[in-house]
């Protein structure tokens, strides 16, 4: 039975959005194409019909899952929010209890080094962030702007990789509160 374009668009996305949640959330070998179909509604059989393997479904959904995080980061900017309050607001023990609502590289940039079908993907959206943080800085005439740029986005997807994988709740927060606290001093120091 085929259906309408628009019901299998909507259906794909379903899958897509469901794939980014429960990978983020499980990692990608945590997660099986029959639970991510159950969590779609939809039956494992239905997979097939929208992606050619696991592999293909990882790499869309690194993609897909990027666009989003990248229109949302560039939404916030529209809005007024400074690289400081992304910052204090990735570096919050908020982000690191919800790796299924969180960021796609603290998630599983460990697991996308054994991925090669999603790196493409990942490197594309590690180069937009690495922009994204370029560009204030560079606007500020800071100088070296790029490399500060690598470094606050090594070191935020950094703290939240560590703090999320120590069993210590007092070493994970220091973690996140010591990182923030070490960038936000920093970027005093350019401001001043």
């Amino acid at each position: 039975m085929r259906y309408p374009p628009k019901e299998t668009a909507e259906k794909h996305a379903r899958i897509l959005e469901q794939a980014s949640l429960l990978f983020r959330e499980h990692g990608f070998s945590g997660v099986s194409v029959s639970e991510i179909m159950k969590a779609t509604g939809l039956t494992h059989g239905a997979f097939y019909n929208h992606f050619e393997s696991k592999e293909d479904l990882i790499s869309k959904s690194v993609e897909t899952t990027s666009t989003a995080a990248l229109a949302s980061m560039q939404e916030d900017a529209s809005l007024g929010e400074s690289m400081a309050q992304f910052v204090e607001k990735y570096l919050s023990e908020q982000h690191r209890d919800n790796p299924k609502n969180g960021c796609l590289m603290a998630a599983l940039a460990g697991e996308i080094a054994r991925e090669p079908a999603a790196q493409s993907a990942f490197t594309r959206h590690v180069k937009a962030m690495v922009a994204n943080f370029t560009e204030p800085l560079a606007a500020a005439k800071s100088k070296n702007a790029r490399r500060q740029a690598i470094h606050t986005l090594s070191s935020i997807v950094g703290a939240v990789v560590l703090a999320r994988a120590v069993d210590d709740p007092q070493l994970s927060a220091e973690i996140i509160r010591e990182t923030r606290t070490a960038l936000t001093d920093k970027a005093s120091h350019r401001e001043s």
